[in-house]
This record gives structure tokens, C-alpha cells and sequence, in this order.
């Protein structure tokens, strides 16, 4: 198995953590944080559909900025698409 990059959670070395067993994981897909994976372990179906606003620095909005990323119409179960920054 390949690991990949997994968005946050950042260990005390500053490295991203990447991908393990036991974990379920949406790929990001567009925008500032494309190819990461989004651990979404735990998250209910409501959760999944309401997607994710994520703090990164590389958006639109420089550091503090989010990125939105949430699932397709009609792939709840897929990965999460970029929809656009906020500030």
C-alpha cells in the first residue's frame, strides 16, 4: 500500500501524517489542497454531505484563509471537490 499525504494533525515534528490502516479517507480534489487525503474516520453521513471548511495558507485568502471541499450531488461516498476559498 502507497502512503499519501493526509490533510492536518500534524505531529510534533511538523510532518503531515500519512495514510494507515483502520481509517476512512476522502481525497480532496481542486483547488489549494488537491491530492490530499481528508481523514473523515467517525464522521456521520450529515457530516460527510456538509463537507469540510479547511485552514490552509496556499488559498486564495493567504494564511488563516479556508478552503471549502465537500462531495458531488451524486457521490456523497466519493471524493470531496473543491467549491472555493473564504476568507
Amino acid at each position: 500500500m502507497v502512503e499519501r499525504r493526509v490533510y492536518g494533525g500534524w505531529d510534533d515534528g511538523g510532518e503531515e501524517p500519512a495514510s494507515g490502516p483502520g481509517h476512512l479517507y476522502a481525497e480532496l480534489l481542486g483547488g489549494p489542497l488537491d491530492g490530499l487525503l481528508l481523514d473523515v474516520t467517525g464522521w456521520s453521513a450529515q457530516d460527510r454531505v456538509e463537507g469540510a471548511l479547511l485552514i490552509t495558507d496556499k488559498g486564495l485568502y493567504g494564511p488563516g484563509g479556508r478552503a471549502f471541499y465537500a462531495p458531488g450531488e451524486a457521490d456523497v461516498q466519493g471524493p470531496f471537490l473543491w467549491h472555493g476559498d473564504t476568507p
